[in-house]
């Protein structure tokens, strides 16, 4: 395996294009974290890039289904998507608007496509939870598009600022001490350059949304990063990327690891066998109500 040298920038220590899974009904999904070739990027358990769009006159979505013990994390790039739950709340997600939401003890959710406008279009990320909260109450963090800050940087880069402070000091609307997120999108314009500081304790990746991003000093880059494909981050304290000739759009997400044992199955995600068999049991009796 490729060791990257030791450095204070951060570099690809993993690349992986991901695989097409089917979820809920009939959503066609590139999963890139929680397979077995990327089982998670600690606390980062599952991202999936989706689409759902009307199919010969049925439609695709996410039909009630369980969660308990981590935190669903839905980023529209395209569409709306309406939500409900079994603890009485709902909302409709537009595009470019982001749901957090802590499952906590248990919740029972659905997610499905308002498609009249056209296709829905976006990102999944599950996010653990550490076994002292694992059975707190559910919650939602949601905001719209003009809720999520836009840092600008000159005229070649813009970041949104999902979670988390940028280095430039523009602070994101969702909030989450156990982990630390952040969460920026960034746009490069055609050869611009990025550098963005990371704490060192952090795990983190890219993914590639479109074009092209080249890091420096690193040998898994002589065939640039392409659009598709996540890289999992060496250790160090910097983000350093500069675009190609057709500029970059990419997710650069990072979180304190938890180091904990992980049991899962489905929707649920717990510390052992036995708490996930409990969550089904719950399920089972109706007892996941937020």
């Amino acid at each position: 395996m490729f060791e990257p040298p030791k450095t204070h920038y951060r570099v690809p220590r993993t690349l992986y294009s991901g695989q097409d899974e089917t979820e809920g009904d009939g959503v066609q999904v590139r999963r890139l974290i929680g397979v077995p070739a990327l089982d998670m990027v600690d606390p980062f358990l599952l991202l999936d890039v989706f689409s759902m769009a009307g199919s010969q006159g049925r439609q695709t979505g996410f039909p009630p289904h369980p969660h308990r013990g981590f935190e669903t994390v839905t980023y529209l790039l395209a569409g709306q998507v309406r939500h409900e739950d079994s603890a009485g709340h709902s909302g409709l997600l537009k595009a470019g608007g982001v749901q957090w939401m802590t499952a906590g003890r248990g919740i029972v959710h659905s997610e499905m496509p308002e498609t009249a406008n056209g296709p829905v279009a976006g990102f999944q990320l599950w996010v653990n939870l550490p076994k002292s909260h694992k059975m707190t109450r559910a919650s939602y963090q949601e905001f719209d598009a003009n809720e999520i800050p836009l840092e600008r940087r000159g005229a070649q880069v813009t970041v949104k600022v999902i979670a988390g402070t940028t280095g430039r000091g523009t602070t994101g609307p969702v909030r989450q001490p156990l982990t630390e997120p952040r969460y920026f999108d960034f746009q490069l314009g055609a050869g611009a350059a990025v550098v963005e500081p990371i704490p060192d304790d952090h795990s983190a990746f890219i993914y590639m949304i479109d074009g092209t991003v080249e890091f420096p000093g690193d040998d898994l880059s002589i065939h640039p990063l392409a659009k598709g494909t996540i890289a999992v981050l060496s250790n160090g304290t910097e983000l350093r990327v500069s675009a190609g000739t057709d500029g970059a759009h990419f997710l650069f997400v990072s979180g304190r690891p938890l180091r904990e044992s992980v049991a899962r199955s489905g929707g649920f995600v717990m510390n052992t066998l036995t708490e996930v068999q409990a969550a089904q049991e719950d399920f089972r009796l109706d007892r996941l109500t937020g």
